[in-house]
């Protein structure tokens, strides 16, 4: 099929970092015009995150592809009547402000839902736009250690690690991305649009599968700890060494715990009656942990281990560095690294996002736009003349690289 199923659908990111552009790219790869506006000679923060390549951000370009760009300096009179024109043409606009913010810039959802009814408006924040910290700013690591997470990761007793990946943002952008599917599928019912209200925090609450429901249902007698790189309560799921690097074993299925017993030490260990049964291997789970670990050590190497395992039924697998990851076969079965060509850069390589359809094909997207790049073209669509573009470029109104 050539159209893509957000194809028609019009889309401005006035957002920057990572999960309002990280939604919007979502949106683009299906299928929807994203038109990014950025203030001038900065633009989006993003654009001086690392990685740095000749003074080009691979932060910006992995969030921003597909998007065109426009640029302007909403502080004078002919730019604001541009946004006006565009923002009424818009099907969804996307915002990560601090509540309130892009009222003062009359691009409140208020003010523009007004000129557009059937506009979807999806506004991100720290905590949302109600609530008694609904005025605070904050970033995605503020959610990941406000929710809980943070407290259950980690060695006991020691300072909870980072994630080292940006769980808050790219969650919450992702369902934002549902969010706003589902309320444009909800505008052909009613004509309408309306306020999306996204909260980092509120998401990273909403990844809870155990801990917080565990809290609930025991009415406060279950409070989840960490455990390092082991699940009491899950035995065997965990992290464990190889001479030659790391590894995780899935066996916490009676039928598979029997399978990796069977490897390690033999029927015997098969049939002991202190691992017969999940109750049981939870109550004696320093026992079995030790036996895998032993095990573990005793072996040639990590790829000796996981071809033992996989050769007895037993999930598990390596823990990847990066440079395994970007090597895998896998991952470039499924195209998860896209190569694209950039104007200033040649060819750069990108993280794709993992969408697959069976009756869509994608094409790689365009790179991220420059600061700017398509000033003039979208411009001549919102019907200024000639001599009116060439205007707002000279006094500034208008700014590209």
């Amino acid at each position: 099929m050539s159209n893509l199923p957000l194809t028609g659908i019009r889309v401005i990111d006035y957002s920057h970092f990572l999960a309002g552009p990280f939604m919007s790219r979502t949106l683009a790869a299906l299928g929807a015009d994203v038109i990014k506006v950025e203030r001038p000679k900065t633009g989006d923060a993003g654009r001086a995150s690392p990685t740095q390549r000749d003074g080009v951000s691979g932060y910006f370009l992995q969030q921003n592809m597909g998007k065109r760009g426009l640029c302007l300096d909403l502080r004078q009179p002919q730019a604001a009547d541009l946004m006006t024109r565009l923002t009424r043409t818009a099907d969804v606009f996307v915002e990560n402000y601090r509540p309130g913010a892009l009222e003062k810039l009359g691009l409140g959802y208020k003010a523009l839902s007004a000129e557009n009814p059937g506009l979807i408006y999806a506004s991100v924040s720290a905590f949302g736009h109600t609530g008694p910290l609904s005025e605070r700013p904050g970033f995605g690591l503020i959610a990941e250690a406000m929710c809980g997470a943070m407290s259950i990761i980690g060695k006991p007793g020691e300072a909870p690690p980072l994630f080292r990946m940006p769980l808050a943002d790219m969650y919450t952008g992702i369902h934002g991305t549902a969010a706003i599917i589902a309320a444009l599928y909800g505008r052909q019912k009613t004509g309408r649009g309306q306020h999306i209200d996204l909260a980092l925090y509120d998401c990273m609450v909403s990844m809870h599968d155990y801990a917080l429901q565990g809290y609930l249902m025991s009415e406060g007698e279950v409070l989840p700890e960490q455990t390092g790189d082991n699940l009491p309560d899950s035995t065997v799921y965990g992290c464990f060494a190889a001479p030659d690097g790391y590894l995780v074993i899935a066996a916490q299925v009676d039928d598979t715990w029997v399978r990796l017993a069977r490897l390690i030490g033999g029927p015997a260990l098969a049939e002991d009656a202190r691992f017969i049964g999940a109750a049981n291997r939870n109550a004696h789970n320093a026992e079995a942990i030790a036996l895998v670990r032993d095990w573990c050590a005793r072996q040639e190497s990590r790829a000796a281990i996981l071809r033992q395992l996989d050769e007895a039924g037993v999930p598990a697998a390596p823990v990847q560095t990066i440079d395994e990851v970007a090597n895998d076969p896998q991952i470039a079965a499924r195209g998860m690294i896209i190569e694209q060509d950039h104007p200033k850069l040649g060819k750069v390589r990108l993280p794709n996002l993992p969408f697959k359809f069976s009756g869509y094909s994608f094409d790689v997207p365009k790179a991220a736009p420059e600061l700017g790049g398509d000033n003039v073209r979208i411009a001549e669509e919102l019907g200024f003349s000639p001599q009116e573009i060439e205007d707002m470029v000279a006094s500034g109104a208008l700014y590209s690289e």
